[in-house]
């Protein structure tokens, strides 16, 4: 078998770091897969690993904008594909071309969740989201494969457009860069103003991450007096987001005494960040696999997280939950954990113990053995389609 992937729509972020650790993790020969074809720009193709069985193509209209990737997707893949593979993956989610049999997978909850979206106002961005709505339910409806990474995405898509047939959830794994057993939890009291206890939120900064709400949080405990800090790392992608959040920061900490933010940090650096932290907030109310909280748990942190979403599936026992929208809840929670040692310790090791189940090599298993069934399926249909013609051809 001969496998195609169109990562027309793969440049940056998670989506990236999926393809790309999807790939160095693969053993495709073990699915009955002979090659493995991606079309990409070239700072895709730059971040895919060299494997024998991996061929990488550099198609130069995939480094333009995006309604000539999708000229591409239209016009020129079908007849590559046509080509070189029996199957094609479109882990991007959006597929208009005309080659049949694709599967894809769902990365994206933003367009499917209406509340989320709206946060932006009327805005480009907006239209963005109720644009992928329509490609991406287009893209579900029609593949004859489908993968989703939570049971809640699984969930919240099929609320928003009914899709039928097999869709099994494969998670990511997680770089083993960020592993670090879980740290011996000191009391409260063995902190100070001077030397506080350091919590870490790491997200871009969009409506949905919430971060001046957390820097709303963390005042409110400085001001009764609790020795804290609060770190956040992640660049600006909504304006009137990181307005909020500046705006948040110059009233609450105008001098930068315990607030802190870095803007983007490379994604190789992150794990320091992560082990240097003495706990983990994540304040999302949109995700369809939180990597960042997955992220958090591989590095022992104890953790307070938003009870929106996929969170609580992921998450489980080993953590503390809250409202994101309201700042009293969050302090709330971050309170619990700062006051409790036993729990502080208990919940890092717990979410250290659950962040072991997500590996990229079972990721990347379960993947390509998924294709390998959809195309084999269709195969097999294919031929049963044709049984009937031959024995007509040959009634003897």
């Amino acid at each position: 078998m001969r496998l195609g992937i169109d990562a027309s729509n793969i440049r940056t972020g998670g989506g990236l770091t999926h393809l790309a650790e999807l790939l160095n993790a693969a053993e495709p020969y073990k699915h009955g897969i002979t090659r493995v074809t991606v079309w990409a720009g070239k700072q895709t193709i730059d971040s895919l690993p060299v494997k024998p069985w991996l061929k990488c193509v550099h198609e130069p209209l995939l480094d333009q904008s995006l309604p000539m990737r999708t000229y591409w997707q239209m016009a020129k893949l079908p007849r590559l594909a046509d080509e070189q593979c029996d199957l094609l993956f479109v882990p991007g989610g959006s597929y208009v071309g005309g080659f049949r049999p694709f599967a894809t997978m769902s990365h994206n909850l933003l367009p499917f969740e209406s509340e989320e979206s709206r946060r932006y106002g009327v805005s480009w961005m907006f239209l963005k989201m109720w644009l992928l709505r329509w490609s991406q339910a287009r893209s579900f409806r029609n593949a004859d494969g489908m993968i989703f990474l939570s049971r809640y995405a699984r969930f919240a898509v099929n609320l928003a457009t009914r899709i039928y047939g097999e869709q099994p959830i494969i998670p990511h794994g997680i770089n083993t860069s960020f592993y670090r057993s879980p740290r011996k939890q000191k009391p409260i009291s063995a902190y100070s103003m001077a030397d506080p206890f350091r919590f870490l939120y790491v997200s871009k900064v969009e409506p949905y991450k919430h971060q001046w709400h957390v820097v709303e949080a963390v005042a409110q405990l400085r001001k009764v007096g609790m020795p804290v800090a609060l770190d956040l790392i992640g660049g600006i992608e909504c304006q009137s987001s990181g307005k909020r959040l500046l705006q948040a920061i110059s009233r609450e900490d105008a001098e930068g005494n315990f607030i802190h933010w870095l803007d983007h940090v490379p994604y190789t650096e992150l794990p320091q960040y992560y082990h240097r932290a003495d706990a983990f907030i994540f304040a999302s109310s949109c995700e369809n696999l939180p990597n960042i909280l997955l992220e958090a748990m591989a590095s022992g942190l104890p953790i307070a997280s938003s009870d929106w979403g996929p969170m609580p599936e992921v998450l489980e026992e080993a953590g503390t939950y809250f409202d994101a929208e309201r700042p009293e809840d969050i302090a709330e929670a971050l309170q619990a954990l700062l006051t409790d040692t036993a729990f502080r310790e208990r919940c890092a090791t717990q979410a250290y113990e659950l962040a072991r189940k997500y590996s990229w090599e079972r990721c990347a298993r379960e993947t390509f053995s998924y294709l390998a069934e959809v195309a084999q399926a269709i195969s097999d249909e294919a031929d049963s389609a044709e049984l009937p013609q031959t024995a007509l051809q040959n009634p003897n």
